[in-house]
């Protein structure tokens, strides 16, 4: 095992940092956990305005109407289903917020935390005004798809930070089993990206007057299925390896359960292809995207140090 842990400083606690109680590391876990929670639920309550049609249920932003920051009723349930989904982005702000006060609050000073809180704080104003922007472009797929990646980026950063708050030092890892968690990472992320390229050249657009990105709907969803088949090769290796090397406890179960999303989020997605899209198959679909992105980043941030 290695002895390394990262930096810590002491800093006077002062001015309004007084008034913010000392939290331990529990609660920065804890509040990392709410953050997850509440990008991975603005990841389905997205998906369920573009499934219902109703992206541009608030014609405007930041605004609802011109006139308005809330919809009126001739709106209709397009207009709520969209206003509601932008006050669930304050909730996601709220946690952002308290998360990073907790993480800023707590001593020793952990600048890697606070980097950390800091990025993931600054990514939910960022989503927000990239949603803004995709609206006043009548949602351009691209535009809509950077705002989708915002959350997995936010649910990366958060899960990161909640693995570096561990106090036990990182375990000796085989170059193989780093690799292959490292692999993994790429692949993930190579999936959900090429997802939404799938979902732009889809029939769920968010509006029925909304332009798609002009691939092949076939095309880029069997590239998709390609780089999905791909993921799984390299998480069954991944699982074979930490069963047969010195690998930690830890990083095993994380494996295994990283391997169990992704075999349930392919049938699940063969599922919604071949049944023509239904609304609540795609919704599980978008669930187990973010909580695919928070399982393979903590298994990257298991992978340890190089075994010796």
């Amino acid at each position: 095992m290695t002895t390394e842990t990262p930096p810590q400083e002491t800093e006077p606690v002062s001015g309004f940092w007084r008034l913010v109680p000392e939290p331990s590391l529990d609660a920065v876990r804890r509040w990392g956990w709410a953050s997850v929670v509440v990008n991975i639920g603005i990841v389905v309550t997205g998906g369920l305005v573009r499934l219902t049609g109703s992206g541009l249920g608030c014609p405007t932003w930041p605004s609802c109407t011109d006139d308005s920051y809330v919809p009126h009723a001739a709106l209709g349930i397009h207009g709520a289903i969209e206003f509601t989904n932008r006050m669930l982005g304050f909730v996601v702000a709220i946690v952002a917020i308290l998360t990073w006060l907790v993480v800023m609050r707590y001593r020793p000073i952990r600048r890697d935390l606070r980097r950390l809180a800091t990025a993931a704080a600054l990514g939910v104003p960022l989503q927000g005004v990239i949603g803004g922007i995709s609206v006043l472009t009548g949602l351009n797929p691209w535009i809509v798809s950077a705002h989708f990646l915002v959350s997995p980026v936010i649910i990366t950063l958060t899960v990161s930070m909640m693995r570096r708050s561990r106090t036990s030092p990182y375990p000796h890892t085989p170059p193989v089993v780093r690799a292959l968690a490292t692999a993994s990472v790429v692949a993930v992320w190579l999936t959900v990206a090429l997802g939404t390229i799938v979902t732009g050249a889809g029939p769920h657009s968010g509006d029925p007057e909304t332009g798609r990105n002009g691939f092949d709907p076939e095309l880029v969803a069997q590239l998709h299925a390609d780089v999905v088949f791909g993921l799984l090769g390299i998480s069954i290796a991944l699982v074979i390896a930490t069963r047969v090397t010195a690998t930690s406890r830890t990083l095993r179960k994380l494996a295994a359960w990283l391997l169990a999303v992704e075999l349930l989020q392919g049938a699940v997605g063969f599922t919604q292809y071949f049944t023509g899209l239904p609304w609540g198959v795609v919704l599980v679909h978008m669930f187990l995207a973010g909580l695919l992105i928070a399982l393979v980043t903590a298994v990257y941030g298991e992978r340890g140090t190089p075994a010796t």
